[in-house]
């Protein structure tokens, strides 16, 4: 199929049940925050850097050698948004930001903050887009309103299983008010980056800065060793 072709293919959206397999695809990343748990950064990165390496090589082939465009469109075709379908806009796909943005977030937060920001990016961003295609009806930078309610109600429900330093009603809270912000970032990022780079940096951030001003006191390095 020629670039022109593959891009009249496609529409607005991947068919739902497209959608439900790239989303289940995402979900295996969600080893990411779990295996993390149990190993040093030092080992998490040297797993994760290389693979997002791999992966940003692959998406530079597609992007800029036909062959390797015309191949990856074959065997992905249906599971791909009309961006990924264009040699037109060079973009990296949402595998590679996953990884990115896990090699960023071990880098740079606590691990305690790394899992819970990550847990929420592969579970409520899942939530949401599942939600907001099959129910959402209000629309806004592409997202939905009942996509992004989906997307913090399930982050409340991800929050009462992350990681915690001693449990308190307020470490809850900030991680739930952090969530929000995330659901932000999906929205507001749109066209600009990646939202799996968007939100779990976002996430992180905000809930490094809470547990900073509101909870000081606590040592949130607790799981780093």
């Amino acid at each position: 199929m020629s670039e022109p072709q593959a891009a009249a293919a496609g529409s607005q959206h991947v068919s739902f049940q497209y959608e439900l397999i790239r989303k289940g695809i995402h979900m295996m990343s969600l080893s990411i925050p779990v295996s993390y748990y149990f190993m040093s950064k030092e080992l998490a990165l040297t797993l994760i850097i290389p693979l997002a390496l791999i992966f940003v090589v692959a998406d530079v082939l597609r992007s800029y050698h036909a062959p390797t465009f015309t191949l990856y469109n074959r065997i992905f075709g249906r599971m791909l948004r009309p961006h990924e379908k264009t040699l037109k806009k060079k973009t990296l796909n949402g595998a590679s930001w996953v990884l990115i943005s896990a090699a960023v977030c071990v880098l740079v937060f606590p691990k305690l903050i790394t899992i819970t920001a990550f847990s929420i990016l592969i579970i409520s961003d899942t939530t949401a887009a599942l939600i907001g295609r099959r129910f959402g009806t209000r629309k806004f930078n592409d997202k939905t309103l009942e996509g992004s309610t989906a997307f913090v109600v399930s982050a409340a429900i991800v929050i009462l299983f992350t990681p915690k330093v001693q449990h308190l009603f307020m470490e809850y809270l900030i991680a739930i008010l952090s969530a929000v912000i995330g659901a932000l970032a999906e929205v507001f990022s749109f066209d600009i980056i990646d939202d799996n780079f968007a939100i779990p940096v976002a996430i992180g951030a905000s809930l490094w800065l809470f547990y900073l001003v509101f909870l000081p006191e606590l040592n949130i390095y607790l799981l780093d060793g």
